[in-house]
């Protein structure tokens, strides 16, 4: 397969699986400003209802932007174990925030053996300090690794919690069903396993992933999508479903084998490793999958059919090269999009004031 730069043609696009590679444009209506810089390495970013912006560092810190402004001390600290891919990773606030103050934490730590570990945590945002405080241990013992743990946090439509984790580089656990590595996990926000998962008594809610970092539910539909990365490119855009297999390691890209799941769009040979996501809900990309790009440095633009959950109906890139390696992307309720550089990761080219907390505005 070759690289495919401009797709002139829907038709193509809208084939399942199909391998595509973006066209390279940055639309003149999308202003961008510097929320926050000098992050570092920062994997996570969540908006509270209190306009505050929570911001997850691999060190072990969580930052927070008030009112445009970084706050200078950390709001949470953590020993994570950071190095490689591993460090405090995910981030998601809950939606009954202003009411119960929770904030859910993923991140890798040592255990007494030395051997790398992922936990998850509820961390509390005390009123009177305004810090966050570490509630309960929601799921603890997830296998880390240097690389490949997964690590995105997110609160579904259905109120349960998502936690994505990798292979940490063991292939063989993905099709493990006893084993949590190359996973989506779902919880119940107090760590208990929703009666109505797949698999009884399991938190596992899809399996046969290598390292996937993304989550997005399609407004209206409900329907999730998964960013995976793939074997030397071959990285995945996947619509999950409870209980399926997505193939890793027996299946790549575009392959097909009876009883797994092929991928709604992959990337061929051209790597995007791809991170966060979300769903644009207001503005003119209104119903566009929007994900972060590492590797290919760029934010991608997905459209898909809504009647369809497997037919790509268009496919762009944003922002090509401008600011670097991009980690994470959100939207706040008044449209605005922030996106997260992740330029001090080890594995990019910092320039000066790296990394940053931008905002889109596009009109």
């Amino acid at each position: 397969m070759g690289r495919f730069w401009g797709i002139a043609s829907a038709a193509l696009l809208a084939l399942a699986a199909c391998t595509a590679a973006p066209t390279a444009a940055v639309p003149p209506e999308i202003s961008i400003s510097v929320v926050a810089e000098n992050l570092d390495a920062p994997w996570a970013v969540g908006l509270a209802p209190d306009g505050r912006i929570f911001v997850a560092e691999r060190s072990g810190t969580v930052r927070v932007v008030r009112n445009d402004i970084l706050v200078n001390e950390p709001w949470l600290s953590l020993e994570s174990a950071r190095g490689g891919e591993a460090g405090l990773l995910g981030l998601a606030i809950d939606p009954g925030f202003a009411q119960n103050h929770f904030v859910y934490v993923a991140y890798t730590y040592r255990d007494a053996g030395g051997q790398l570990r992922n936990r998850l945590v509820r961390v509390r945002d005390d009123a009177e300090t305004q810090k966050g405080v570490v509630d309960k241990v929601l799921l603890d013992g997830v296998l880390g690794s240097a690389n490949h743990d997964g690590g995105r946090v997110k609160v579904g439509p259905d109120g349960k919690l998502y936690w994505t984790t990798g292979d940490a580089q063991r292939p063989d656990l993905a099709q493990d069903l006893s084993s949590l590595n190359g996973k989506i996990l779902r919880l119940n926000t107090d760590g208990a396993i929703p009666p109505d998962n797949p698999f009884p008594g399991s938190p596992v809610y899809s399996y046969g992933h290598r390292n996937p970092q993304g989550l997005a539910w399609q407004p209206g539909t409900g329907r999730l999508y998964a960013t995976e990365h793939g074997p030397t490119a071959h990285d995945e855009v996947n619509y999950i479903e409870p209980g399926k297999n997505y193939g890793w390691p027996a299946i790549t890209g575009g392959q097909n084998r009876e009883g797994m799941e092929a991928p709604v769009l992959h990337g061929g040979f051209d790597t995007w490793a791809p991170s966060g996501a979300a769903f644009v809900t207001v503005g003119p990309w209104a119903g566009s999958l929007l994900f972060a790009g590492l590797r290919g440095q760029s934010l991608y633009r997905l459209t898909l059919d809504a009647a369809d959950p497997r037919r790509v109906a268009g496919f762009e890139r944003l922002l090509s090269g401008q600011y670097g390696r991009l980690r994470d992307v959100v939207q706040a309720s008044d449209g605005a999009i922030y996106v997260l550089t992740c330029n001090r990761d080890g594995r990019g080219s910092p320039t000066p004031n790296d990394d940053r907390l931008l905002k889109l505005a596009v009109r």
